[in-house]
Protein backbone atom coordinates (compact mmCIF):
# COMPACT_ATOMS: atom_id res chain seq x y z
CA UNK A 1 0.00 0.00 0.00
CA UNK A 2 1.29 3.44 -0.95
CA UNK A 3 1.42 6.31 1.51
CA UNK A 4 -1.06 8.15 -0.41
CA UNK A 5 -3.39 5.02 -0.41
CA UNK A 6 -2.57 4.96 3.35
CA UNK A 7 -3.92 8.12 4.54
CA UNK A 8 -7.38 8.10 2.73
CA UNK A 9 -8.10 5.13 4.77
CA UNK A 10 -7.39 7.15 7.85
CA UNK A 11 -9.43 9.69 9.60
CA UNK A 12 -6.28 11.56 10.64
CA UNK A 13 -6.78 12.72 6.85
CA UNK A 14 -10.02 11.69 5.11
CA UNK A 15 -12.46 14.30 6.66
CA UNK A 16 -9.90 17.19 6.09
CA UNK A 17 -9.39 15.91 2.21
CA UNK A 18 -13.03 15.29 1.63
CA UNK A 19 -13.87 19.16 3.28
CA UNK A 20 -11.35 20.49 0.77
CA UNK A 21 -12.19 18.52 -1.76
CA UNK A 22 -16.04 19.96 -1.19
CA UNK A 23 -15.11 23.18 -0.61
CA UNK A 24 -13.27 23.55 -3.79
CA UNK A 25 -15.75 22.40 -5.90
CA UNK A 26 -18.68 24.64 -4.35
CA UNK A 27 -15.95 27.47 -4.98
CA UNK A 28 -15.49 26.68 -8.31
CA UNK A 29 -19.06 25.52 -9.57
CA UNK A 30 -20.39 28.99 -7.60
CA UNK A 31 -17.52 31.08 -9.26
CA UNK A 32 -17.75 29.50 -12.91
CA UNK A 33 -21.42 29.84 -13.08
CA UNK A 34 -21.64 33.26 -11.97
CA UNK A 35 -18.63 34.16 -14.67
CA UNK A 36 -19.79 32.38 -17.81
CA UNK A 37 -23.39 33.29 -17.38
CA UNK A 38 -22.83 37.33 -17.41
CA UNK A 39 -19.69 36.95 -19.69
CA UNK A 40 -22.00 34.49 -22.45
CA UNK A 41 -25.60 36.41 -21.36
CA UNK A 42 -25.35 39.71 -20.16
CA UNK A 43 -22.37 41.19 -21.64
CA UNK A 44 -21.14 41.17 -25.53
CA UNK A 45 -18.10 43.31 -25.47
CA UNK A 46 -14.42 41.84 -24.99
CA UNK A 47 -13.19 44.85 -22.90
CA UNK A 48 -16.08 44.80 -20.78
CA UNK A 49 -16.11 41.25 -20.51
CA UNK A 50 -12.29 41.16 -19.82
CA UNK A 51 -12.83 43.82 -16.76
CA UNK A 52 -15.82 41.99 -15.32
CA UNK A 53 -13.43 38.89 -14.93
CA UNK A 54 -10.56 40.59 -13.81
CA UNK A 55 -13.21 42.73 -10.89
CA UNK A 56 -14.37 38.91 -10.00
CA UNK A 57 -10.65 37.60 -9.47
CA UNK A 58 -9.81 40.88 -7.70
CA UNK A 59 -12.59 40.58 -5.62
CA UNK A 60 -12.25 37.06 -4.61
CA UNK A 61 -8.69 37.58 -3.74
CA UNK A 62 -8.77 41.07 -1.99
CA UNK A 63 -10.12 39.01 1.63
CA UNK A 64 -6.52 37.18 1.29
CA UNK A 65 -4.26 40.46 1.87
CA UNK A 66 -6.64 41.92 4.05
CA UNK A 67 -7.25 38.97 6.25
CA UNK A 68 -4.72 36.50 5.93
CA UNK A 69 -2.65 38.05 9.42
CA UNK A 70 -5.58 37.40 11.36
CA UNK A 71 -6.72 33.93 9.69
CA UNK A 72 -3.20 32.69 10.56
CA UNK A 73 -3.43 33.91 14.15
CA UNK A 74 -6.69 32.11 14.78
CA UNK A 75 -5.37 29.01 12.80
CA UNK A 76 -2.29 28.93 15.46
CA UNK A 77 -3.65 30.71 18.37
CA UNK A 78 -7.28 28.10 18.15
CA UNK A 79 -8.13 24.28 17.73
CA UNK A 80 -7.83 24.35 13.76
CA UNK A 81 -10.60 21.36 13.38
CA UNK A 82 -12.96 23.92 15.07
CA UNK A 83 -11.97 26.62 12.94
CA UNK A 84 -12.91 24.61 9.83
CA UNK A 85 -16.30 23.87 11.51
CA UNK A 86 -17.38 27.23 11.73
CA UNK A 87 -16.17 28.21 8.59
CA UNK A 88 -17.81 25.90 6.78
CA UNK A 89 -21.37 26.91 8.83
CA UNK A 90 -20.85 30.19 7.60
CA UNK A 91 -20.13 28.91 3.75
CA UNK A 92 -24.03 27.81 3.89
CA UNK A 93 -25.27 31.87 4.69
CA UNK A 94 -22.97 33.01 2.10
CA UNK A 95 -24.43 30.20 -0.81
CA UNK A 96 -27.94 31.59 -0.01
CA UNK A 97 -26.64 34.94 -1.37
CA UNK A 98 -24.83 33.48 -4.44
CA UNK A 99 -27.73 31.65 -5.15
CA UNK A 100 -29.98 34.41 -5.03
CA UNK A 101 -28.05 36.61 -7.18
CA UNK A 102 -27.50 33.34 -9.58
CA UNK A 103 -31.51 32.82 -9.56
CA UNK A 104 -32.32 36.83 -10.65
CA UNK A 105 -29.73 36.86 -13.15
CA UNK A 106 -31.70 33.78 -14.48
CA UNK A 107 -34.76 35.45 -14.36
CA UNK A 108 -33.79 38.41 -15.55
CA UNK A 109 -34.81 40.39 -12.56
CA UNK A 110 -32.85 43.66 -11.94
CA UNK A 111 -29.74 42.32 -13.07
CA UNK A 112 -27.24 45.17 -13.14
CA UNK A 113 -28.39 47.13 -10.14
CA UNK A 114 -28.88 43.73 -7.90
CA UNK A 115 -28.37 40.48 -9.09
CA UNK A 116 -24.70 41.29 -10.17
CA UNK A 117 -23.79 43.43 -7.13
CA UNK A 118 -25.46 40.08 -5.01
CA UNK A 119 -23.41 37.83 -7.31
CA UNK A 120 -20.09 39.84 -6.28
CA UNK A 121 -20.78 40.26 -2.44
CA UNK A 122 -21.45 36.61 -2.42
CA UNK A 123 -17.86 35.74 -4.56
CA UNK A 124 -16.17 38.32 -2.14
CA UNK A 125 -17.56 35.97 1.07
CA UNK A 126 -16.29 33.26 -0.42
CA UNK A 127 -12.68 34.74 -1.10
CA UNK A 128 -13.28 35.60 2.85
CA UNK A 129 -14.54 31.66 3.80
CA UNK A 130 -11.18 30.92 1.63
CA UNK A 131 -9.05 33.21 3.37
CA UNK A 132 -9.64 31.49 6.87
CA UNK A 133 -9.38 27.73 5.52
CA UNK A 134 -6.38 28.86 3.52
CA UNK A 135 -3.54 28.60 6.54
CA UNK A 136 -5.22 25.15 7.91
CA UNK A 137 -5.11 23.59 5.03
CA UNK A 138 -1.75 23.08 4.89
CA UNK A 139 -0.36 23.75 8.69
CA UNK A 140 -2.83 21.05 9.92
CA UNK A 141 -1.24 18.54 7.87
CA UNK A 142 2.12 18.28 9.81
CA UNK A 143 -0.06 17.98 12.87
CA UNK A 144 -2.14 14.67 11.91
CA UNK A 145 0.47 13.62 9.72
CA UNK A 146 4.02 11.77 10.25
CA UNK A 147 6.82 13.85 8.82
CA UNK A 148 7.48 11.22 5.88
CA UNK A 149 3.90 11.98 4.79
CA UNK A 150 3.71 15.15 4.86
CA UNK A 151 4.45 15.71 0.74
CA UNK A 152 2.44 12.54 -0.13
CA UNK A 153 -0.75 14.16 2.14
CA UNK A 154 -0.24 17.97 0.37
CA UNK A 155 -0.05 16.28 -2.87
CA UNK A 156 -3.13 14.56 -2.21
CA UNK A 157 -4.80 17.90 -1.34
CA UNK A 158 -3.66 19.56 -3.98
CA UNK A 159 -4.78 16.83 -6.65
CA UNK A 160 -7.88 16.42 -4.91
CA UNK A 161 -8.26 20.08 -5.00
CA UNK A 162 -8.03 20.84 -8.40
CA UNK A 163 -9.98 17.43 -9.16
CA UNK A 164 -12.72 19.34 -7.39
CA UNK A 165 -12.22 22.43 -9.23
CA UNK A 166 -12.13 20.68 -12.57
CA UNK A 167 -16.05 18.53 -11.44
CA UNK A 168 -17.07 22.15 -10.12
CA UNK A 169 -16.01 23.20 -13.59
CA UNK A 170 -17.74 20.96 -16.08
CA UNK A 171 -20.89 21.19 -14.24
CA UNK A 172 -20.66 25.18 -14.30
CA UNK A 173 -20.20 25.18 -17.90
CA UNK A 174 -22.82 22.37 -18.55
CA UNK A 175 -25.64 22.68 -16.27
CA UNK A 176 -28.77 25.31 -16.66
CA UNK A 177 -27.09 28.22 -14.29
CA UNK A 178 -30.89 27.65 -11.77
CA UNK A 179 -29.20 24.25 -11.25
CA UNK A 180 -25.81 25.29 -9.92
CA UNK A 181 -27.77 27.96 -7.91
CA UNK A 182 -29.20 24.52 -5.85
CA UNK A 183 -25.92 22.65 -6.12
CA UNK A 184 -24.07 25.64 -4.44
CA UNK A 185 -26.21 25.17 -1.44
CA UNK A 186 -26.65 21.57 -1.26
CA UNK A 187 -22.88 20.77 -0.98
CA UNK A 188 -22.20 24.13 1.10
CA UNK A 189 -24.37 21.66 3.50
CA UNK A 190 -22.30 18.17 2.90
CA UNK A 191 -19.06 19.90 3.38
CA UNK A 192 -20.14 21.21 7.15
CA UNK A 193 -21.58 17.43 7.59
CA UNK A 194 -17.59 16.33 6.99
CA UNK A 195 -16.05 19.09 8.68
CA UNK A 196 -17.44 17.72 11.77
CA UNK A 197 -15.59 14.21 11.23
CA UNK A 198 -12.14 16.29 11.27
CA UNK A 199 -10.08 15.46 14.90
CA UNK A 200 -9.08 18.08 16.62
CA UNK A 201 -5.61 20.15 16.58
CA UNK A 202 -5.31 21.81 19.54
CA UNK A 203 -2.80 25.16 19.08
CA UNK A 204 1.07 23.71 19.44
CA UNK A 205 2.79 26.35 21.19
CA UNK A 206 1.83 29.20 23.79
CA UNK A 207 -1.40 30.28 22.91
CA UNK A 208 -0.92 34.39 22.57
CA UNK A 209 -3.20 37.39 22.08
CA UNK A 210 -4.69 37.97 18.87
CA UNK A 211 -3.71 41.62 16.96
CA UNK A 212 -6.91 42.92 15.84
CA UNK A 213 -5.16 45.28 13.99
CA UNK A 214 -5.03 44.39 10.35
CA UNK A 215 -2.08 46.58 9.06
CA UNK A 216 0.03 46.04 12.12
CA UNK A 217 -0.20 42.79 11.63
CA UNK A 218 0.06 41.85 8.59
CA UNK A 219 3.48 43.73 8.88
CA UNK A 220 4.54 41.87 11.54
CA UNK A 221 3.41 39.10 10.30
CA UNK A 222 5.50 39.23 7.25
CA UNK A 223 8.61 40.11 8.87
CA UNK A 224 8.82 37.52 11.31
CA UNK A 225 8.08 34.99 8.41
CA UNK A 226 10.60 35.83 5.58
CA UNK A 227 14.07 36.31 7.62
CA UNK A 228 14.31 32.42 6.79
CA UNK A 229 15.76 32.64 3.13
CA UNK A 230 14.02 29.40 1.97
CA UNK A 231 10.70 30.56 2.98
CA UNK A 232 11.17 33.69 1.61
CA UNK A 233 12.32 32.73 -2.05
CA UNK A 234 9.53 29.81 -1.43
CA UNK A 235 6.56 32.58 -1.22
CA UNK A 236 7.95 35.20 -3.45
CA UNK A 237 8.13 32.21 -6.14
CA UNK A 238 4.52 30.69 -5.08
CA UNK A 239 2.76 34.57 -5.34
CA UNK A 240 4.70 34.92 -9.10
CA UNK A 241 2.87 31.47 -9.65
CA UNK A 242 -0.61 32.44 -8.18
CA UNK A 243 -0.16 36.23 -9.98
CA UNK A 244 0.54 34.05 -13.92
CA UNK A 245 -2.13 31.59 -12.82
CA UNK A 246 -4.73 34.61 -12.12
CA UNK A 247 -4.09 36.24 -15.26
CA UNK A 248 -4.62 33.46 -17.24
CA UNK A 249 -8.02 32.72 -15.54
CA UNK A 250 -8.91 35.96 -16.10
CA UNK A 251 -8.20 35.74 -20.25
CA UNK A 252 -9.85 32.88 -20.61
CA UNK A 253 -13.82 33.36 -20.96
CA UNK A 254 -13.40 36.46 -23.22
CA UNK A 255 -10.46 34.66 -24.97
CA UNK A 256 -12.50 31.59 -25.56
CA UNK A 257 -15.44 33.65 -26.12
CA UNK A 258 -14.12 36.12 -28.80
CA UNK A 259 -10.81 34.83 -30.28
CA UNK A 260 -11.66 31.06 -30.67
CA UNK A 261 -15.33 31.84 -30.95
CA UNK A 262 -16.12 29.01 -28.67
CA UNK A 263 -19.60 27.84 -26.33
CA UNK A 264 -19.38 28.52 -23.14
CA UNK A 265 -19.14 24.53 -22.79
CA UNK A 266 -15.36 24.83 -24.10
CA UNK A 267 -14.83 27.69 -21.94
CA UNK A 268 -15.27 24.86 -19.10
CA UNK A 269 -13.59 22.65 -20.91
CA UNK A 270 -10.55 24.69 -20.77
CA UNK A 271 -10.28 25.04 -17.48
CA UNK A 272 -11.17 21.61 -16.75
CA UNK A 273 -7.55 20.55 -18.90
CA UNK A 274 -5.84 23.22 -16.94
CA UNK A 275 -7.26 21.31 -13.59
CA UNK A 276 -6.11 17.79 -14.95
CA UNK A 277 -2.86 18.92 -15.63
CA UNK A 278 -1.81 20.54 -12.26
CA UNK A 279 -3.44 17.25 -10.78
CA UNK A 280 -0.80 15.47 -12.95
CA UNK A 281 1.76 17.83 -12.21
CA UNK A 282 1.25 17.54 -8.63
CA UNK A 283 1.43 13.48 -7.99
CA UNK A 284 4.37 13.31 -10.33
CA UNK A 285 6.48 15.86 -8.74
CA UNK A 286 5.61 13.90 -5.34
CA UNK A 287 7.32 10.90 -7.32
CA UNK A 288 10.20 12.13 -8.96
CA UNK A 289 10.93 13.67 -5.92
CA UNK A 290 10.37 10.32 -3.73
CA UNK A 291 8.72 11.79 -0.81
CA UNK A 292 11.47 14.35 -0.08
CA UNK A 293 10.52 18.28 -0.34
CA UNK A 294 12.84 19.96 -2.63
CA UNK A 295 12.81 23.04 -5.11
CA UNK A 296 15.01 20.94 -7.60
CA UNK A 297 12.40 20.50 -10.34
CA UNK A 298 10.92 24.11 -9.75
CA UNK A 299 13.40 25.89 -12.45
CA UNK A 300 12.85 23.61 -15.24
CA UNK A 301 9.57 23.35 -14.46
CA UNK A 302 7.84 27.23 -14.75
CA UNK A 303 10.43 27.34 -17.56
CA UNK A 304 8.31 24.96 -19.36
CA UNK A 305 5.18 27.14 -18.52
CA UNK A 306 6.36 29.64 -19.96
CA UNK A 307 7.50 27.63 -23.27
CA UNK A 308 3.58 26.14 -23.48
CA UNK A 309 2.24 29.67 -22.89
CA UNK A 310 4.23 31.51 -25.79
CA UNK A 311 2.76 28.16 -27.74
CA UNK A 312 -0.53 28.73 -26.78
CA UNK A 313 -0.29 32.61 -27.50
CA UNK A 314 1.16 31.55 -31.40
CA UNK A 315 -1.45 29.19 -31.80
CA UNK A 316 -4.31 31.41 -30.89
CA UNK A 317 -2.76 34.13 -33.64
CA UNK A 318 -2.72 31.16 -36.31
CA UNK A 319 -6.47 30.20 -34.98
CA UNK A 320 -7.34 34.08 -35.65
CA UNK A 321 -6.74 33.82 -39.56
CA UNK A 322 -8.90 30.74 -40.05
CA UNK A 323 -11.93 31.72 -37.08
CA UNK A 324 -15.17 30.63 -37.25
CA UNK A 325 -17.57 32.84 -37.39
CA UNK A 326 -20.08 31.32 -34.84
CA UNK A 327 -19.34 30.27 -31.97
CA UNK A 328 -18.55 26.55 -31.67
CA UNK A 329 -19.97 23.53 -29.73
CA UNK A 330 -17.25 21.14 -28.18
CA UNK A 331 -17.72 18.59 -30.93
CA UNK A 332 -17.48 21.27 -33.54
CA UNK A 333 -14.34 22.71 -31.45
CA UNK A 334 -12.71 19.83 -31.27
CA UNK A 335 -12.90 18.93 -35.03
CA UNK A 336 -11.68 22.13 -36.05
CA UNK A 337 -8.08 22.45 -37.14
CA UNK A 338 -5.53 23.50 -33.85
CA UNK A 339 -8.09 22.25 -31.54
CA UNK A 340 -5.86 19.45 -30.00
CA UNK A 341 -2.72 21.87 -30.22
CA UNK A 342 -4.65 24.73 -27.96
CA UNK A 343 -5.89 21.63 -25.61
CA UNK A 344 -1.87 20.07 -25.32
CA UNK A 345 -0.38 23.63 -24.90
CA UNK A 346 -3.18 24.21 -22.27
CA UNK A 347 -2.05 20.62 -20.28
CA UNK A 348 1.43 21.57 -20.89
CA UNK A 349 0.91 25.02 -18.83
CA UNK A 350 -1.00 23.17 -16.15
CA UNK A 351 1.44 20.36 -15.44
CA UNK A 352 3.90 22.74 -15.71
CA UNK A 353 2.29 24.59 -13.18
CA UNK A 354 1.91 21.73 -10.87
CA UNK A 355 5.13 20.37 -10.46
CA UNK A 356 6.48 24.12 -9.99
CA UNK A 357 4.47 24.47 -6.69
CA UNK A 358 2.81 21.93 -5.15
CA UNK A 359 7.36 21.33 -3.72
CA UNK A 360 6.92 24.80 -2.25
CA UNK A 361 3.62 24.20 0.00
CA UNK A 362 5.47 21.43 1.47
CA UNK A 363 8.62 24.11 1.76
CA UNK A 364 6.42 26.21 3.94
CA UNK A 365 4.92 24.28 6.05
CA UNK A 366 8.33 22.04 6.80
CA UNK A 367 10.65 24.65 7.10
CA UNK A 368 9.37 26.67 9.85
CA UNK A 369 8.47 25.79 13.64
CA UNK A 370 5.34 23.70 13.92
CA UNK A 371 3.74 25.80 16.35
CA UNK A 372 4.36 29.20 13.24
CA UNK A 373 2.85 26.83 10.18
CA UNK A 374 -0.55 28.66 9.74
CA UNK A 375 1.24 32.18 10.16
CA UNK A 376 3.88 30.94 7.88
CA UNK A 377 0.98 29.86 5.51
CA UNK A 378 -1.40 32.92 6.06
CA UNK A 379 2.16 35.45 5.54
CA UNK A 380 2.66 33.42 2.06
CA UNK A 381 -1.29 34.15 1.14
CA UNK A 382 -0.77 37.84 1.88
CA UNK A 383 1.71 38.09 -0.68
CA UNK A 384 0.18 35.69 -2.69
CA UNK A 385 -3.10 38.24 -2.59
CA UNK A 386 -1.11 40.98 -3.04
CA UNK A 387 0.46 39.89 -6.18
CA UNK A 388 -2.28 38.54 -7.52
CA UNK A 389 -4.23 42.16 -7.00
CA UNK A 390 -1.80 43.85 -9.05
CA UNK A 391 -1.61 41.32 -11.54
CA UNK A 392 -5.61 41.90 -12.05
CA UNK A 393 -5.14 45.66 -11.78
CA UNK A 394 -2.81 45.22 -15.01
CA UNK A 395 -5.25 43.08 -16.98
CA UNK A 396 -7.99 46.00 -16.33
CA UNK A 397 -5.30 48.72 -17.46
CA UNK A 398 -4.72 46.74 -20.25
CA UNK A 399 -8.35 45.65 -21.08
CA UNK A 400 -9.22 49.28 -20.12
CA UNK A 401 -7.20 50.98 -23.06
CA UNK A 402 -7.85 48.46 -25.49
CA UNK A 403 -4.99 45.80 -25.95
CA UNK A 404 -6.28 42.47 -27.33
CA UNK A 405 -6.84 39.78 -24.27
CA UNK A 406 -4.87 37.53 -26.54
CA UNK A 407 -1.88 39.80 -26.71
CA UNK A 408 -1.81 40.05 -22.64
CA UNK A 409 -1.11 36.17 -23.11
CA UNK A 410 2.16 36.97 -23.15
CA UNK A 411 2.49 38.79 -19.90
CA UNK A 412 2.19 35.38 -17.71
CA UNK A 413 5.02 33.98 -20.57
CA UNK A 414 7.70 36.98 -19.43
CA UNK A 415 6.46 36.49 -15.69
CA UNK A 416 7.33 32.52 -15.84
CA UNK A 417 11.11 34.12 -16.58
CA UNK A 418 10.95 35.79 -12.81
CA UNK A 419 9.52 32.74 -11.40
CA UNK A 420 12.08 30.39 -12.91
CA UNK A 421 14.59 33.10 -11.13
CA UNK A 422 13.13 32.57 -7.78
CA UNK A 423 12.79 29.12 -7.93
CA UNK A 424 16.67 28.86 -8.58
CA UNK A 425 17.47 30.92 -5.74
CA UNK A 426 15.59 29.37 -3.82
CA UNK A 427 17.04 25.76 -4.63
CA UNK A 428 20.13 27.43 -3.42
CA UNK A 429 19.28 28.43 -0.16
CA UNK A 430 17.98 24.62 -0.45
CA UNK A 431 21.51 23.56 -0.97
CA UNK A 432 23.64 26.00 1.49
CA UNK A 433 21.27 25.02 4.09
CA UNK A 434 21.53 21.42 3.68
CA UNK A 435 25.29 21.80 3.64
CA UNK A 436 25.78 23.86 6.87
CA UNK A 437 23.70 20.91 8.30
CA UNK A 438 25.30 18.22 6.64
Amino acid sequence: MTTSTHLLHRRRFLPLFCTQLLNAFNDNLYKTAMVLFVVYQVYNDESTEAIFSAVASGLFILPFFVLSALAGQLADMRDKAAIIRTVKMCEIGLMLIGATGLFLAWRGIAVDSFAIPLLMLALFLTGVQSTFLGPIKYAILPQHLKKEEVLAGTGLVEAGTYIAILLGTILAGWIPVEWAAGGIIVTSVIGYITSRQIPTAPPLGQVEKLDWHIIRASIALIKNTMHDRQIFYAILSISFFWTIGAVLFIQFPPLAKNTLMASKEVASLFLVIFSIGVAIGSVSVNKLLKGKVSARYSPISVIAMGMFVVAFYVVCRLWQADQPTELLNVMEFVAWPLAAVILLCLLGIAVAGGMFVVPLYAFLTTRCAPDEAARTIAANNIVNSGAMVVGSLFAIGLSAIGVPVVEQVLLSAGMCLISAWLGKRLHKAELEHASEFA
